[in-house]
Parts: C-alpha cells; sequence; structure tokens
C-alpha cells in the first residue's frame, strides 16, 4: 500500500510537470493556463501583461499556444520570455502606440511569434515591437507584419535579432539607434516603404553591429529625400558596423549606404536592381572597405567619395560590376553610369567592371588625393577610366589594368563631368604631372 501510494504521488508530480513545461522542451508557463484564450474576440492585453509580469518575475518562459491574440500596448519587463509556435502563435495590434514594447530590463526574448499591425498607423520612429534600452535582447524566428510605422524598433540596447521575416512595414522594416554590437543575421526583409535596416546613431561614435546574411528586398522611398531613404541596409554615423553577405534587391535607392561611418565593411553581398548608386561611403567618413560584392543593374555602382566633407581612407577591391547606367527620372547623364568613383587616399584593385558609361572614376573636380588604380579589368565602357585633371587635384597612379572596348577612350582625363583630353594610354601624361599611367593593357 505505501509502495503505490509513492508510485501514485511520482505520478501525479510528473503529471503536474508535464503541463507546467510547454511542448517547446523548457520549462516555462502556458499563457492558456493563465488565462489567455487564442481565438478571443476581445482584447486580452490585460491578461497576457499579467501573465508576462508572472513569468518574467520567476525568469521563466511564457508559452503562447497557437492561435490569434488580439492585444496592444503590452509592456515586456526585464527576464520577459514570450514564446509561441512558428507560423501558428499570432498576436494582432488593437491599440497602441506598439503592439509589444520595452523600456529597461535585461534578457527580454520573443521567439515563434507572429505579430499583425494591420497596417494601423503608429507614432513617428515607433516600431510594432519597440525596445529600449534592453540588455541581452533576443529576437528569434518570429514574423513581423503589416506595422503602420517601422516593423522592429530598438534603441540603446544590445543583442540579436535573427531569423526574423519583417514585411510591409509603412517606415522601416528594422530601425536601430545608438546600440551597441547588435546581430541582425538571417533575416528575410521585404515591401518596406522607407527602408529595410537602419544602423543608426544620434551622433557620430562606434557602434559595431552586424549585418549578415540578410535577405532585403523591395525597398521604397515614400517620405523622398536624396538619399536618406529607399535604402537595404544604411549605416548612419555608426562607427565598426560589418555589412557582410546580404542579399538585396530592387531598391529605390542603394543597397547599402554608409553616411559618416568610420571603419565600415561591406563585403560579399550580392545586389540587383539599384535606382541609385548601389553602395555609398559619403559625408566625413575615415576607412570604407568594399570587398567581393556584385551588382548587377544599378544606376551607378560604388562611390567612396566626398572628399570636399572630409571623406577619405578607403579600398575597393574584387568586386563584380555589371549594367551600370539605369538614369532616374531627372538625373544628368554626366553624373550617372559610373562603375566605381573614387576621391581619396584609396585603392581601387582587382575589380570587374562590364558595361559601365564610366567604369572607373578617379576623383571629381578638385577632390582628388593619392588613388591607385591597378589590376582592374574594364570592359564595354564609354570611357574606360576617368581621371580629374581640375587645377588643385591631386596625384593617381593608373597602371596594370586591363581595359577592352572602351568607345570614348581608355583613360581619360576629365574636368567634372567634361572630357578634356585625349586617350592618355596613348597620349601620355607629360602635362599632368601628378598623373601615372603606365602598363594598362587596352584593346
Amino acid at each position: 500500500m505505501t509502495l503505490a501510494r509513492r508510485h501514485f504521488l511520482i505520478g501525479s508530480t510528473a503529471s503536474a510537470a508535464a503541463l507546467a513545461t510547454p511542448a517547446f522542451g523548457a520549462q516555462g508557463l502556458d499563457a492558456a493556463q493563465l488565462g489567455l484564450r487564442a481565438g478571443a474576440a476581445e482584447d486580452q492585453s490585460a491578461r497576457l501583461q499579467r501573465a508576462i509580469d508572472q513569468a518574467a518575475r520567476a525568469r521563466m518562459p511564457l508559452f503562447m499556444p497557437p492561435g490569434v491574440y488580439r492585444i496592444g500596448d503590452v509592456k515586456l519587463p526585464a527576464g520577459a520570455q514570450l514564446i509561441g509556435v512558428r507560423g501558428a502563435t499570432r498576436l494582432s495590434l488593437t491599440r497602441g502606440p506598439s503592439l509589444l514594447s520595452a523600456e529597461g530590463g535585461d534578457a527580454v526574448t520573443l521567439s515563434g511569434l507572429t505579430l499583425e499591425g494591420g497596417n494601423q498607423a503608429l507614432p513617428q520612429n515607433r516600431g510594432l515591437v519597440h525596445l529600449t534600452a534592453v540588455t541581452g535582447l533576443r529576437i528569434a524566428d518570429c514574423t513581423v507584419t503589416g506595422s503602420g510605422g517601422n516593423g522592429i524598433a530598438i534603441e540603446r540596447c544590445d543583442g540579436s535579432v535573427t531569423g526574423t521575416t519583417i514585411a510591409g512595414s509603412a517606415d522601416n522594416a528594422l530601425y536601430c539607434i545608438d546600440n551597441k554590437a547588435l546581430i541582425v543575421t538571417g533575416n528575410a526583409v521585404a515591401r518596406a516603404g522607407n527602408g529595410g535596416i537602419r544602423i543608426w546613431q544620434s551622433v557620430k561614435r562606434h557602434d559595431g553591429s552586424v549585418v549578415a546574411d540578410n535577405t532585403i528586398e523591395d525597398v521604397e522611398a515614400r517620405a523622398g529625400g536624396t538619399g536618406q531613404n529607399g535604402n537595404g541596409v544604411n549605416v548612419f554615423r555608426a562607427g565598426g558596423v560589418i555589412v557582410r553577405n546580404n542579399v538585396i534587391r530592387r531598391m529605390a535607392f542603394s543597397a547599402v549606404r554608409g553616411n559618416s561611418a568610420d571603419n565600415m565593411q561591406v563585403i560579399g553581398n550580392n545586389c540587383a536592381a539599384m535606382k541609385e548608386a548601389a553602395m555609398w561611403a559619403e559625408f566625413g567618413y575615415e576607412g570604407a572597405v568594399f570587398v567581393g560584392n556584385i551588382i548587377d543593374t544599378a544606376e551607378d555602382g560604388i562611390h567612396v567619395t566626398n572628399f570636399n566633407d572630409n571623406g577619405r581612407l578607403g579600398a575597393v577591391q574584387g568586386n563584380i560590376l555589371r549594367n551600370i547606367g539605369v538614369l532616374r527620372p531627372g538625373q544628368p547623364p554626366e553624373r550617372a553610369g559610373v562603375g566605381i568613383a573614387v576621391e581619396a587616399d584609396i585603392a581601387v584593385t582587382g575589380n570587374v567592371v562590364e558595361g559601365a558609361i564610366v567604369g572607373i572614376r578617379a576623383g571629381w573636380g578638385p577632390y582628388l588625393r593619392n588613388v591607385a588604380v591597378s589590376g582592374n579589368v574594364v570592359r564595354n565602357a564609354g570611357i574606360g577610366i576617368a581621371v580629374s585633371v581640375v587645377g588643385g587635384g591631386g596625384n593617381a597612379v593608373i597602371t596594370g589594368n586591363m581595359i577592352a572596348g572602351a568607345r570614348l577612350g581608355n583613360v581619360v582625363g576629365m574636368e567634372w563631368g567634361k572630357a578634356v583630353t585625349g586617350d592618355l594610354t596613348k597620349a601620355g601624361t607629360a602635362a599632368y604631372p601628378q598623373l601615372t599611367v603606365a602598363n594598362n593593357q587596352v584593346r
């Protein structure tokens, strides 16, 4: 009798533990057991808030079973871990400036949730998910759709966003400002109104975020502007950012745009169908590396420019660019169709440019200093390599390049957008002692 009673107690304890442990395998609380009802017509924000607070106090995950939960303006305290079933647990916005938000705290986690905004307008810069001053943030395997503002907004946080789909955001898919070393990897971004992934700082300083292995498609520039909108990845004032191995297609402006961003590395991205320059380092940066990228069809290719605003120091190496010169309405032709454009303290080596109005451009007006263009292949361009010869410009070395099918000249001196010399591979550079043009193979 004692043995049987002991077996009964052990079995009862095991059954209770199984009920308290969700199917995802980690110990946690079940939202259904705390009063949440999947598919209920009424707003369940208050019930969900109580359940989240209870689980967070115990530092336990809260599991939300499959179904639709209508909520709004729910807060995520420190330790909140909200876990759903991928593709089946849906949280739909009813009210408030955000669906879910956090202010301070640590170890906030969202996983396996579908978060729906219903295209309801949000306040400016607000995210359907809005997270501020969280340490150890984790967003994984979620879907964010139909945000009437930003899909996800992250401010003054560290942590990661991985394996998440963000589609149909009215503003930016992922808006990140004043964060430290965010990891943004393996996400899918589609149909954003103004930006794909923004890595911003409010003042110029180190950021250290990594944006890698994402797919970003169909970004518009609904708010207009001359480049602040319409980009796949936009790095602004944020230093030490790595943008690596992303697939970026159909941008209203650029695939990757760095503005006043020091020590930015843009590596191994595959980009197509850009309505402006595919890649930029502009306005007051020091240090920009563009290596191993593929760009097919863009108004311009890679611009590492703005020496007039102290933009300097970089390397453009081993990139493939083709079909460069797709004009936006109103863009003057002399400013478009440039495969690679550089200005100061930059090496351009080992690139292949096929099909451009100008294959490679060194300098713009007097803005030229310490540029080396060597070992590149330029094929089927109007001008193979254009180099500025405006008075006050600095030095450039153009050596060891292969140039084929340049209709208007292999290496040509320019005054701004106007060709003012013959082919310098034939005429020589005696009139321009600041230039070295030698050992190029042309045909």
